[in-house]
């Protein structure tokens, strides 16, 4: 049986205020992530919870301390390793570019992977305002999956989602992260999701040092 490569995402003693801010929303943070298992982190609305997807993923980049994944630094340019699902794709999205557009942006993505994540073909030439928040939600997660994802954290990603769509997508989510042996963090406030899904949970308060 081939060994699984054991990747690790870590965080360094992260500390992180906002410009105008007197106090820290994070502080001195330690965390360490693989792929081995699911895991689950679970915070109150604003407790820091999507600031620190943000930096673990190197979408934020001005902080203190060091995130290191495979022990090197995240890359500062080009694709990021540590993909990150938001809770609001709409955000993320070019308005003007239609589907199949944003899908290539990051990768061709094969027929199959779109009909695991039940994207009808009509879709791709819609643009992001003619599509509902779930489809919406099927495309961000679909272009995060590009083949060299080794990471991927979904920061409350279900929330706007009916339960019968939240459960399809998680479901198809966690097989291709098993097939393709990649770490997952799946961010959240809700316990019950997250001792269904994951493996091991971890409290941002707990490790918060504010």
């Amino acid at each position: 049986m081939k060994k699984v490569h054991k990747m690790k995402l870590k965080a360094e003693n992260i500390s992180f205020k906002y410009p105008s801010a007197k106090e820290y929303l994070l502080k001195d943070i330690n965390l360490e992530l693989d792929n081995t298992k699911i895991m689950g982190l679970i915070g109150d609305s604003g407790s820091g919870k999507s600031t620190l997807c943000k930096i673990l993923s190197g979408y934020v980049q001005k902080y203190e301390g060091n995130v290191l994944f495979d022990g090197k630094e995240l890359p500062k340019k080009g694709f990021k390793p540590v993909q990150l699902i938001y809770q609001h794709p709409e955000k993320v999205m070019n308005p003007k570019w239609k589907m199949d557009r944003v899908l290539s942006e990051s990768w061709d993505v094969d027929d199959e992977t779109l009909s695991e994540f039940g994207i009808q073909k009509t879709w791709l030439t819609r643009f992001p305002q003619e599509l509902s928040g779930g489809e919406l939600q099927r495309f961000s997660v679909v272009r995060s999956l590009n083949p060299n994802t080794k990471f991927l954290i979904a920061d409350e990603m279900t929330t706007m989602l009916d339960a019968i769509t939240q459960v399809q997508i998680l479901d198809s989510v966690l097989k291709i992260v098993k097939q393709r042996k990649m770490g997952f963090l799946l961010v959240s406030h809700d316990m019950d999701l997250v001792d269904t899904i994951c493996d091991d949970k971890i409290y941002l308060k707990d490790i918060n040092g504010i």
